[in-house]
């Protein structure tokens, strides 16, 4: 992540300044929905080490079973406590991706806790199943990220440069 980069969680900041720090160990999340995001960029660029040391350790899988997926947009639909005084929160999301020449959406209420201190994702629910769509969506065709609106109102000018 550059200087000047935005940030691929979407925020609206600079990397350097939202998930960037957080990536590299020298600040930690101060809420859920901060670990979400840094979660998201970092499944972006397939730090595993990362996705581990904040998954809690009561939940925690081992490395060979995190799979990556060619990430390109995240949508936060809901926020649920998980503020700086709580010691739980959820947050609701949906995912867009690409996996070789397929599109899907992961959409999942993830559960966060804090432990001594620090931010840990819990577990989620997946609420939309991992589905995906053909390469080719028309224009005014449903979007693929499900939000209810047509393609070239929605994820049309968003999509991944590739």
């Amino acid at each position: 992540m550059t200087k000047n980069t935005p940030c691929p969680c979407g925020s609206g900041l600079a990397a350097k300044t939202c998930c960037g720090p957080v990536l590299s160990g020298e600040e930690f999340p101060d809420t859920a929905l901060q670990l979400m995001r840094s979660r998201y960029t970092a499944h972006m660029l397939k730090n595993a080490g990362y996705l581990l040391k904040t998954w809690h350790p009561s939940t925690r899988p081992d490395e060979t079973t995190i799979h990556f997926n060619d990430w390109y947009q995240l949508r936060i639909i809901e926020t649920l406590a998980g503020g700086l005084e709580d010691d739980s929160g959820i947050v609701e999301f949906r995912a867009l991706y690409r996996h070789g020449t397929m599109r899907g959406v992961l959409h999942e209420r993830s559960r966060f806790c804090r432990k001594d201190g620090l931010w840990y994702y819990l577990d989620g629910e997946i609420l939309e199943s991992n589905r995906t769509v053909p390469e080719k969506v028309g224009r005014n065709s449903p979007c693929p990220c499900g939000s209810g609106r047509k393609y070239k109102k929605c994820c049309l000018h968003v999509q991944p440069d590739r």
